[in-house]
């Protein structure tokens, strides 16, 4: 592999164009000196808001703050992401990040304040007039009334909020910076380095010996620790317990998916209808042993390609138009300005040395998104350029719509839009091609989109909520009880087939997202829904392109349960998972048949 060129010396027509957001670090810092005037203006509402307005008066300078707080925030991200060890960036990065807490910690009395008025005061000021901009915020927080807690207590609450993220923290250093592994061995007796980094790429190797030991070494690690991790996870979980019980809450996972106003019978149906279709999963399953030609298939042979990577290697300019030509069911106008991203410095294309790792799509209200990844040409680079496009057009059609309060969306509906431009680019594909291996190794990518955030995702909620509703029935999450609970849904999830060696019990425990409860449904939710809006786009065009397009422009202007309804998906309804599960049978149906022919 050549060494990765300094940034400087890379060719700016392939890197962002960070001169939309600031000309230049000097506009950058200018900017910066302005935040604490901007937060002493918040900062003197406190006490003061006790009528419409006095509300107006704080939401419109809270906003206009956070604005300019985001522009200087992302900006020093953006800087220090296309390059780590440049000193001046790093600087930029950690001022930020200094200035951003001071001005949460100052501002942070509002809502409280706000939670402390009587119900009915509350609820008057709410539909005053002067506050219509605001409505809808206004509405979620006379609703949150219920759950609030006197000031005296909430102030109290609030002053462990440290404390409550300690397991968490722990955690991850135990995880980041104090788990060892041995070094596994390739089928050559070659040591191979193991490492929270490599892991899964290791996993993905086509040398079983190599997969198969360090599979033994990663989990070594962790079950010579499992006491520890399962201390850890105690005490998130009794935490997100405790607090939804003094939050009049009937569970945590109530309280966790009242804040984006989820009912839980959503998170049930999501199960109820993977759980349905689990037989499924026991084909593919048993597609994967038969394709990898092994007698058994182990935990270790899960992740490895079932055919070979695709042999194609696609320029910059190529992908750019697969891209193009994958999204052009949604219409001229919103191909146009995916167009427009390629040529205006939206997307930092190819790696440079000491360049941010993976990908993401960022950006403000004031600015254009902005695209970090590192372009190699593989069929995952293409995919990846839909997917964080996907990202950045929601972005780019919320804050062209909606006013700043409104643009950004929740968490429950962001995996929607980069997933439905996967798909189409992996539809597009399909139509373009009937090589049997060509489209073998397509609907692999398929069905392992499937696997990895439906069936896996959804069996992850499984241990969530299993593992909550022990601690609040009074039960001990022992390492045993917690190995317990993960041994036998895997053995749920994924069937007859695979055999389960001891190391997989303890698998929960390298999972971050547990630290975030109820979090990971939102995955398998958000992937169902893209696939039932993909499926009609295709299938109806523009007559459902643009309620779809109608969506991604309300950012978080409504309930994102009402949001998707408007797209036409009903999540409250096991309709989205089942389609979706539906399509995944039918994905398998060609698979299998394809195999049959180049057996």
């Amino acid at each position: 592999m050549a060494e990765l060129k300094e940034r400087k010396d890379c060719d700016p027509k392939y890197q962002w164009d960070l001169t939309t957001l600031y000309e230049n670090d000097s506009a950058w810092e200018k900017d910066l000196a302005a935040l604490t005037p901007a937060a002493d203006a918040v900062a003197a509402f406190q006490g003061k808001l006790k009528d419409a307005n006095a509300v107006r008066s704080y939401f419109d300078a809270e906003t206009d703050l956070e604005r300019k707080l985001d522009n200087v925030y992302t900006y020093a991200m953006l800087r220090h992401d296309e390059d780590t060890a440049k000193n001046d960036a790093q600087v930029l990065l950690a001022k930020a990040g200094a200035v951003y807490a001071q001005i949460a910690a100052r501002i942070s009395f509002a809502e409280p304040e706000l939670l402390s008025l009587p119900e009915a005061e509350l609820s008057h000021i709410a539909e005053d007039p002067l506050l219509a901009p605001y409505r809808y915020l206004m509405k979620k927080l006379v609703e949150e009334k219920t759950h609030v807690l006197s000031a005296e207590s909430e102030t109290l609450l609030a002053s462990f909020g440290e404390v409550f993220q300690s397991p968490a923290a722990t955690a991850s250093s135990l995880m980041d910076a104090d788990l060892t592994f041995d070094d596994a061995k390739n089928s050559k007796g070659e040591a191979v380095p193991v490492n929270e980094s490599n892991f899964i790429l290791l996993e993905q190797s086509e040398d079983r010996t190599l997969r198969e030991s360090a599979f033994h070494s990663f989990y070594k690690g962790y079950r010579s620790h499992i006491n520890t991790f399962a201390s850890t996870y105690t005490g998130t979980v009794k935490a997100a317990v405790t607090e939804a019980k003094i939050r009049h809450y009937g569970s945590s996972r109530e309280m966790a998916m009242a804040a984006e106003r989820i009912p839980v019978s959503v998170y049930d149906s999501l199960v109820e209808t993977v759980r349905r279709h689990l037989p499924a999963m026991y084909r593919y399953v048993a597609l994967r042993k038969k394709l990898l030609h092994l007698p058994e298939l182990h935990y270790y042979d899960v992740y490895t390609p079932l055919v070979a990577n695709s042999s194609h290697h696609w320029s910059y300019d190529e992908a750019k138009k697969m891209v193009l030509d994958a999204l052009s069911p949604l219409g001229k106008p919103y191909t146009d300005t995916v167009a427009k991203a390629f040529e205006s410095g939206w997307i930092d294309v190819y790696p440079n040395k000491n360049k941010r790792g993976g990908a993401y799509s960022s950006g403000t209200y004031d600015s254009n998104p902005f695209i970090l990844m590192s372009y190699t040409g593989d069929y995952e680079s293409v995919s990846t350029i839909a997917h964080e496009m996907g990202h950045s057009m929601h972005t780019y059609l919320a804050k062209n719509t909606q006013p700043p309060q409104y643009a950004g969306y929740t968490l429950f509906v962001a995996e929607v839009a980069s997933t439905v431009n996967e798909n189409l680019l992996v539809e597009k594909l399909l139509s373009d091609t009937t090589d049997p291996k060509e489209r073998l190794f397509l609907l692999n990518q398929y069905l392992e989109g499937f696997k990895g955030t439906v069936f896996r995702q959804t069996m992850f909620a499984e241990f969530e909520q299993k593992a909550h509703a022990l601690a609040e029935a009074g039960g001990a999450l022992t390492p045993a009880a917690l190995n317990g609970i993960y041994r036998q849904l895997v053995a749920d999830y994924f069937g007859p087939d695979l055999v389960i060696d001891d190391e997989v019990e303890s698998e929960w425990a390298r999972i971050p997202h547990f630290y975030r409860p109820f979090y990971v449904y939102k995955y398998a939710t958000s992937y169902s829904a893209a696939v039932a809006i993909e499926e009609k786009i295709r299938k109806e065009q523009d007559a459902a392109a643009k309620p779809y397009l109608e969506f991604l422009s309300m950012g978080g202007s409504a309930d994102p349960l009402d949001e998707l309804r408007h797209a036409g998906v009903d999540l409250a309804t096991p309709e989205p998972v089942e389609q979706a599960l539906q399509k995944f049978e039918r994905i398998l149906d060609e698979a299998e048949k394809l195999a049959e022919t180049l057996a």
